[in-house]
Parts: C-alpha cells; structure tokens; sequence
C-alpha cells in the first residue's frame, strides 16, 4: 500500500479548472469539481491529497486560480476601488511588471474582514477520507502584490497580513496546512522580514505546517531570478514540519543547497516539471529521487510532488503527471517488478 510509503506522494495544489465549471460555474458545480479533483488523486494513488484549489474559483479572474485575489480581497483595510492615478502607480512598481493592476489597496489596519477559510476547508475535507492539505497564500507574496497607503512599510504590511491569516488557520485541523510563497525566491534580501510574518502563520497551525517556494508560475511561466542557495538562511529559520519545492525545472547542482537544511525540516522534492506538457516516466521521477538523495543525504526527502500547482495545464496532461508521481516513487522504493538501475 502506497500508505506505508517511506516517501508520501503530494500535489502543490491547484488543479486545472475543469470546462464544465467555468462553462456554468455554480457553488455546487465548484463542489462537484472539487469532489472530481480529488477522486482524481485517489485513483492515483497519491498519499496527500489537496482540493485543487477550486474553493477561490473566480469565472472572471482565472489566471491565477484566485491565489491572490480570493485572499486579499474580503480583508478589512483593504479597497478593491482603484483610481487611474492609483493604476499608474502601481504599474511603476518594478517588482509587479506581470500585473497590471493591484488586487486591492491598503487604505487601513489590515485584519480578516470577510474572509473564511476554515469553511472552504470543511467544504473540501467532508470531500475525502484521505490526509488531506490546505493551501494558504503567503503574507510576503500578499503583500508586495497589494498598493499600500496606510502602513507604508512592506515588512509592517505583511505582518498584519500574516496576524490576518493566522487568525483563520488557527481554525483548520487539515492533516497539512501549506504556506505558498511565489515571490520570495527573487528577492532573497527580503528573507528577515519575510520569515517573522510567515512564522506568525506557521505557529497559529495546530497540524503539520509547511512552505512552499517557487520561481513563479504565471501562465506556465518563470516570474523571478535566483538560486536556492540564497534562500538557506530563511528556510532554516521557518517553524515548518517540511518545504515543498521547485526542483524538477531547476538546474541539477541546485539540489546541493538543500545538504544545509536543518535535519529536523523535512525535504519536499519537486519531480515533475508543471512548465512543460511532457508527461514524466516512473523512471525519470524515481532517479531524480535517488539523485537528490545521493547529493542530500539518503532518507532526507520526504515528500515528492510537482514543482508548482497544475492550474495552467491541460487536464489530461495533469492527470498524466499525478499518476507518474506515484509510479516513480514506487520504482524507487522497490514497490513494482522493475528495479531503478
């Protein structure tokens, strides 16, 4: 059984949204099409499954399967009203050239407002008897994406943004709780600040907290430049069960950063490139296993699962990938007929 696995199999979390939803969405087609995305995982054989991320669906804003919008949004303090002379100022803005527009502006004290993420969670748990993990966007990636007329301080914005999503996850019992942060890896110098505000979310988590980093993934494209190993001071100082991370895009020797992990942070390995529509083998997932445990240190990886979340792809091309993450890790263990060479 896949659940005695040493290694778990996970998804990052979203999913492609499925042409029926988006043809007539309604509350319960998005329900339906949660129910669809994690069957999906379960005849796959994946170990921690994940809603898709289906919960933000948002018909008029799919591009980022509401990564940003869904959260900010319903924030107290937050105005999602913006002027043209708002507009110009934030498109000056060098870090946020992939939009061209903010989210919201912060006009006041940032706290929850309307937002309720532990029903979205109860929705997707009643879905499944599987472990299931919550996905959560980050404080640091809110807050650079957002104008800012009140704090006028990023480290103090993203603070009270991270008070904001601390005071929902303290309510959500998933067996995972995952921290995204797709921005962090560009600007590395920001590492200080943006573990304090990440760690006021992680220490509210009452499960498995974890983090998830990446170079970007808008429109199946890479946003940020850096390395890994620029980012060691900050993942050693997260109060996290486990990261979760880009490897499969990244350059092979990149892997080495990682031997300065702290041993009590568990290593979650990317194996399958969701910027290509190539569909991995078992075999290239479970070297790239037995590669990063060779240059990591042997039992370190504890998870494998794609570099970022599926949302961009086709459905079949998703489902392809999910399915080879099971087989690859299988062949590594030993668990199949074949032998890893």
């Amino acid at each position: 059984m896949s659940t005695a696995a040493r290694i778990q199999t996970t998804v990052v979390g979203s999913y492609p949204v499925p042409e029926w939803l988006t043809a007539l969405p309604s509350e319960q087609a998005v329900i339906d099409a949660t129910r669809v995305v994690l069957h999906t995982q379960e005849q796959a054989g994946i170990d921690l499954v994940c809603d898709g991320e289906l919960s933000r669906f948002d018909v008029n804003h799919p591009e980022t399967n509401g990564m940003i919008e869904y959260f900010v949004r319903p924030m107290a303090g937050i105005r999602t009203e913006i002027t043209f002379e708002e507009l110009v100022e934030y498109r000056a803005k060098s870090s946020m050239r992939f939009r061209t527009r903010p989210p919201g502006l912060v006009d006041g004290p940032v706290s929850s407002g309307t937002l309720d993420l532990p029903q979205a969670y109860q929705r997707a748990r009643a879905l499944t008897k599987k472990p299931f993990k919550f996905t959560v966007t980050g404080p640091h990636m809110l807050a650079k994406t957002l104008l800012d007329k009140h704090y006028k301080s990023l480290p103090d914005l993203s603070f009270a943004i991270a008070d904001a999503l601390a005071a929902q996850v303290k309510y959500i019992d998933a067996d995972v709780v995952q921290i995204d942060e797709a921005n962090l890896p560009g600007s590395p110098s920001e590492w200080e600040w943006a573990a304090e505000a990440m760690n006021r979310v992680l220490k509210a988590v009452k499960t498995k907290p974890a983090v998830h980093l990446c170079f970007g993934n808008y429109g199946g494209q890479t946003i940020q430049k850096g390395t890994w190993n620029q980012l060691m001071k900050y993942l050693n100082a997260l109060h996290c069960d486990h990261i979760v991370m880009e490897n499969a895009h990244r350059p092979a020797e990149e892997l080495a950063a990682f031997r300065e992990l702290k041993p009590e942070i568990g290593f979650g390995l990317g194996v399958v490139d969701i910027k290509s529509t190539v569909i991995e083998s078992a075999d290239s997932i479970a070297r790239q296993i037995e590669r990063a445990e060779t240059m990591i240190g042997a039992g370190r990886v504890k998870y494998i699962h794609p570099d970022c979340g599926f949302w961009m792809l086709k459905r079949s091309i998703a489902d392809g990938k999910i399915r080879a993450l099971v087989e690859g890790r299988d062949l590594y263990e030993g668990r199949s007929q074949t032998r890893v060479a």
